[in-house]
């Protein structure tokens, strides 16, 4: 039997947690007509949401609007807790929905657990098995699913991994990543890239142009880690004359100074400002080789056959290198310059299933909240995986 008025309150607060939550909110809007769904926005990013929320026409119920000059994780912290908490003394949700492992999903989970509303965490059961690696998610991720209800893990190891820690099978769901879901959507409009000047550098190419596509933002690589890396992309154009690096810059001082200072002057590398999301999935439609620390990119690089190096010692999803698409490189600089020196010199990747998921996360969700809501049997089984990506 249907609840009264049943609610769902959705918290975001980065530009990762807008575009994995998108697919969510949308098939809680549009499927469940039973469920009253508000979005909260905390703040935690600004300019970085702004193009992310037009593209999926994301318009939050509440801004909590966070976001102070030189805040620290502290502030994040206290802030959005205080912030979602009001929202749940005056909204009264039967369920909260964070996504993922930023401050703003901890401080949202916690304010959850203190007002006793039942907690569903999107992307739930990734493990580094180093609390300081990628820090400080590694810990905000494990925090929140002590005090989960609902477990939307995005793969079948994921899953495993919850059980493995105790959690009741009945409370973890293999959804797919929401991520894929969110990049399907942009994908398949096929949008021009807006930016003009990288639309310019990336039409310049020749076809033995090779494009690369570097990010790099962790907390943990800042100084002599970035320096490093810095140094690795110098020396890949230098032993690549047909390598033409993009670089979108992020704004944190602990990255955006040091990268204009080291690669600023560097012939065949592009800095720019941070990409739109439109923008970035369609770079990395168009390139042949990524770097990143990001665990979004991850995810998404399957969809397109492209190759990712990941600058970092331990990952939360080996999916991907275990089929074959990405491969850890950390932060040295022969260990990058050698990665980058075979895998642009091997075949190109063929395109095959994403094995972080098949476009149907947020309906499986949206379908298991209701379910759990309401009492009505499910009508989606979760996502069992796809074919593995080969070279």
């Amino acid at each position: 039997m249907t609840l009264p008025e049943s609610r769902v309150l959705l918290v975001v607060g980065t530009r990762p947690e807008v575009i994995k939550m998108a697919p969510v909110l949308e098939a809680l809007r549009e499927r469940c007509p039973a469920l009253e769904t508000r979005s909260v926005f905390t703040g935690q990013h600004t300019t970085l949401v702004k193009s992310v929320a037009a593209a999926f026409d994301f318009s939050p119920d509440y801004d909590l609007a966070i976001m102070r000059e030189d805040q620290t994780i502290y502030d994040v912290v206290t802030s959005a807790s205080k912030g979602v908490a009001d929202i749940i003394r005056d909204y009264r949700p039967n369920l909260l929905l964070v996504q993922g492992d930023t401050a703003t999903v901890f401080a949202a989970a916690l304010a959850g657990y203190l007002e006793q509303v039942p907690l569903g965490h999107v992307e739930a059961g990734l493990r580094t098995n180093d609390k300081f690696s990628p820090w400080p998610e590694e810990g905000f991720r494990r925090l929140t699913d002590a005090i989960t209800d609902l477990y939307f893990a995005p793969t079948a190891r994921a899953g495993g991994l919850l059980q493995s820690e105790h959690v009741p099978a009945e409370k973890v769901y293999v959804t797919g990543n929401t991520v894929v879901d969110a990049l399907t959507y942009v994908a398949e409009q096929d949008l021009p890239i807006k930016n003009p000047t990288v639309r310019g550098f990336l039409e310049s190419l020749s076809e033995d142009h090779q494009g690369i596509l570097v990010t790099a933002h962790r907390r943990e690589s800042f100084g002599e880690p970035l320096d490093r890396v810095f140094s690795a992309i110098r020396r890949l154009v230098e032993e690549h004359p047909t390598a033409h690096v993009i670089f979108p810059v992020h704004p944190n001082p602990n990255v955006y100074g040091p990268a204009h200072q080291a690669l600023g002057s560097v012939d065949r590398v592009l800095l720019t400002d941070p990409l739109d999301y439109v923008d970035t999935i369609g770079v990395m439609q168009r390139v042949r080789l990524i770097l990143t620390d990001s665990g979004g990119i991850q995810e998404e690089a399957p969809a397109f056959g492209v190759p990712v190096l990941v600058m970092r010692d331990v990952t939360e999803r080996p999916e991907g290198i275990e089929a074959g698409v990405a491969q850890l490189v950390g932060t040295e600089i022969g260990r990058i310059s050698d990665a980058v020196t075979k895998t642009l010199s091997g075949p190109r990747l063929k395109i095959s299933p994403n094995p972080y998921g098949d476009g149907q996360a947020g309906v499986r969700i949206a379908d298991i909240v209701h379910s759990f809501l309401t009492g009505a049997p499910r009508s989606t089984k979760d996502w069992v995986g796809g074919d593995p990506i080969r070279p």
